[in-house]
């Protein structure tokens, strides 16, 4: 069955989960919000490790595409923001961060602003015990308080911070925590869309959605094996080895078409498309393999 890919328009920031985030909070009561420009939350993560290119879509890409499916808001599914003290490794506090900033993206998303100055704080907490917390300036921090509630500037600025992390950890040659977050946020996004999927009548964007994670969790396996000597990696690459024996069955049919012209509004229109085969069964396997990596992460 051919699938047709949901344009996801946003005005938006890239939230990368290839960086950490830090933010100081307090309020006054009195919002006082400022004009941030937007940016295209439509852009992967890059990561260069050892003059290697890997590139992981962004978490929030998936939420805004559940919420656009009309799947309604759910704190069943996040991390609960309050466990954030229990993660004593650098190990588990840096692939909880990746899973906290996707939690972060999620509840930003649906304008839940008391849940997302939970999961600020505990984002703030892990950063500040893996020592990245000096890539966040008194700016920043100021301009978060000012913009609570406005969801537009809140992701912005969660980009900009997370940007600002990402050359840190980049700067320091601290790409296995680096790695670690991306693949904590790659996790949570994934579980998010097999939950919905699950609990809406199927959704053809959500399952199109799940099987392009097909070649993001390559990318990901292949980022993480550097760091296997590690102790704490070899399980955690041989669950993602495990879930890619499920999706080296999904299969893309691409069909190439010539493009054509719209030279009134100056656009070239891509009339190319891919065709996606994953079945129920398929889908029912990656939801339970990837609930048991997360349940084995997040404690």
């Amino acid at each position: 069955m051919k699938l047709k890919m949901n344009r996801i328009k946003s005005h938006v920031m890239l939230l990368s989960v290839t960086s950490l985030l830090a933010m100081g909070c307090g309020n006054d009561g009195k919002k006082e919000t400022e004009d941030v420009p937007p940016v295209d939350s439509t852009q992967s993560t890059i990561l260069n490790v050892n003059g290697e290119i890997f590139s992981i879509p962004s978490p929030i890409q998936t939420s805004w595409l559940l919420k656009n499916s009309g799947a309604a808001y759910s704190k069943t599914i996040l991390n609960p923001a309050n466990k954030a003290a229990g993660y004593s490794t650098n190990f588990a506090k840096g692939v909880n961060l990746g899973i906290y900033g996707a939690d972060l993206g999620y509840v930003t998303i649906y304008d839940q602003t008391q849940d997302a100055l939970g999961y600020l704080n505990s984002a703030k907490k892990l950063a500040d015990d893996l020592g990245v917390a000096g890539a966040f300036d008194a700016q920043t921090v100021g301009r978060f308080q000012k913009n609570l509630g406005n969801q537009d500037s809140m992701l912005v600025l969660v980009g900009v911070a997370y940007r600002s992390s990402d050359a840190y950890l980049k700067n320091n040659d601290r790409n296995d925590v680096s790695g670690l977050v991306l693949a904590g946020g790659w996790i949570e996004s994934l579980y998010f869309a097999c939950n919905v999927y699950k609990a809406k009548s199927p959704n053809e964007d959500i399952k199109r959605r799940i099987a392009e994670q097909k070649s993001s969790l390559q990318s990901l396996i292949k980022l993480l094996t550097q760091f296997y000597s590690q102790p704490e990696y070899t399980e955690f690459v041989d669950n993602l080895n495990d879930l890619q024996t499920v999706y080296d069955k999904v299969e893309f049919k691409y069909t190439y078409q010539a493009p054509s012209i719209d030279p009134v509004n100056k656009m070239t229109i891509i009339n190319s498309t891919t065709e996606v085969k994953i079945t129920p069964e398929q889908i029912e396997t990656i939801t339970q393999k990837i609930k048991a990596i997360r349940d084995q992460i997040v404690g």
